[in-house]
């Protein structure tokens, strides 16, 4: 399968708020460090290495290799005001997608593929990327959960200014692994603060959360979006493991019992193709996540109205894989 790294990128830059520290480093990717700090803003560029007479073999590659053939090539720091402004005119009238990422996440890293995932689901124009202060150490997850705690009271207030400035519905938030766990507490704040508030589509990647624990907060968070919805799937690995850690199921791990979570759409990726070792990043690698994603947050489409979702049961959908997968 041709890379849509390859394909399509070749420098795309977006916003994006941060709560890491500023490290001084001449080295765009390593403008800010693992340590917290306030709000900053900015624009992050990433663009393709030239790789000359090899790049056809770039199309070779494993999808999950793809991230490497890519790097931060500049930085700015703005302030937020502008930033918004900027986005206010590039939005459109649909308004923002913010994405908060995962664990095990450097500022490299997670530009690298916030910029994939934003071409994978075609929210140019409309993505706001949120960077809590991940240590990006695979062996400091325990680090990272107390890293996304500390950062959700920001992480509320930039959800609610956000719909503040673009307005009823017009703002959706995304959150993937242990970042979606961060939305829906950060989520739980912003009901509690202002339960009048209306945001747009909420969609859950992965999400590293405890099963019962999303049971009990539902109610508390479903009045304000305008949907919700969970992607889940089998074999993958991370959940796996933190389902191991904490001793209860995560939500983001297909075959819990989701017959109560009323009003929540969810849908199995478990036919898909494996896009790497972890089955963790299919939002980044999977054309057909990817479409699906497009058709949720760009169309406003439900999932009973999407192509290549097969219907399970009042709640469940199975997506099947495109063509090209």
């Amino acid at each position: 399968m041709s890379s849509t790294a390859q394909a399509e990128i070749q420098s795309l830059e977006f916003p994006y708020f941060t709560l890491r520290n500023r490290t001084g480093s001449p080295e765009p990717g390593d403008a800010y460090g693992g340590e917290r700090s306030d709000l900053k803003a900015g624009l992050c560029r990433v663009e393709e290495l030239d790789l000359g007479v090899l790049a056809p073999l770039a199309d070779l590659a494993p999808n999950f290799l793809l991230e490497e053939l890519l790097r931060v090539q500049d930085v700015q720091e703005l302030d937020i005001a502008t930033v918004l402004e900027g986005l206010a005119a590039s939005a459109g009238e649909r308004g923002p997608a913010l994405y908060v990422h995962g664990y095990y996440i450097g500022f490299e890293k997670g530009c690298r593929r916030a910029a994939l995932f934003q071409q994978n689901a075609d929210l140019s124009g409309r993505f706001l990327w949120f960077s809590w202060p991940s240590d990006g150490a695979a062996a400091y997850y325990t680090h990272d959960e107390a890293d996304l705690y500390w950062s959700l009271p920001d992480l509320a207030d930039t959800i609610i200014k956000l719909e503040q400035r673009f307005g009823s519905k017009n703002v959706d938030v995304i959150g993937h692994s242990l970042g979606a766990r961060g939305v829906i507490l950060a989520l739980a704040e912003v009901a509690n603060r202002d339960p009048d508030i209306r945001l747009g589509h909420v969609v859950l990647l992965a999400p590293d959360v405890d099963f019962g624990i999303f049971e009990r907060i539902l109610p508390r968070i479903a009045p304000i979006a305008e949907s919700i919805t969970i992607y889940a799937t089998t074999g993958d690995r991370p959940l796996a493991l933190s389902a191991q850690l904490h001793g209860y199921p995560r939500l983001g791990e297909a075959g819990n019992d989701v017959s109560g979570l009323t009003g929540v759409e969810v849908i199995d990726l478990s036919d898909l193709p494996s896009e790497g070792p972890t089955g963790h990043l299919y939002h980044i690698y999977s054309r057909a996540v990817g479409e699906d994603l497009r058709r949720l947050l760009n169309a406003g489409e439900r999932a009973d109205g999407r192509q290549g979702l097969v219907v399970q049961s009042e709640n469940v959908w199975r997506l099947r894989p495109t063509a090209r997968e």
